[in-house]
């Protein structure tokens, strides 16, 4: 969030811990929701970009791609499957089955994925960069942070 922050894009912050957003206010629109069991605060808003780092609640993961705008990117990093061999989380439900998140690039076009064990910290995790088109363009996607 600071990254994008700094660089001058608009950030809206969701947390259900209020400390975790609390040094973020002078940077980001800050909301604390629990996203897990009350509605999606945003259900007609589309964004630019959607960013989650070591989060998975696959019953949302719908509702983030819809919210992707035309030329959107999703961005998104998480635990999976191995992850209980070195460290939390460990449970089988908070983490990715083997090429699971590529499953939910249907109708985005994939960029970038990366499946496996990272150092420092040690974990294992699913990350990808995808992008939703816009159907009548023939022009190149260019991004530029």
């Amino acid at each position: 969030m600071r990254w994008f922050a700094q660089r001058g894009c608009q950030v809206t912050a969701i947390d259900r811990d209020s400390e975790v957003l609390a040094g973020l206010t002078d940077l980001a629109h800050t909301v604390v929701a629990d996203i897990e069991n009350h509605p999606w605060p945003w259900p007609h808003r589309r964004f630019g970009a959607v960013i989650v780092t070591n989060y998975l609640w696959r019953d949302l993961l719908p509702t983030l791609i819809a919210s992707l705008d035309d030329r959107g990117v999703l961005i998104y990093e998480t635990f999976s499957h191995g992850n209980a061999s070195v460290g939390k989380p460990s449970n089988p439900d908070f983490l990715l089955r083997t090429g699971e998140l590529l499953g939910i690039t249907a109708g985005l076009r994939l960029v970038a994925f990366e499946e496996g064990f990272l150092d420092a910290p040690e974990r294992f995790v699913q990350r990808l960069v995808a992008v939703r088109e816009m159907p009548s363009s023939t022009e190149p996607v260019r991004y530029r942070l």
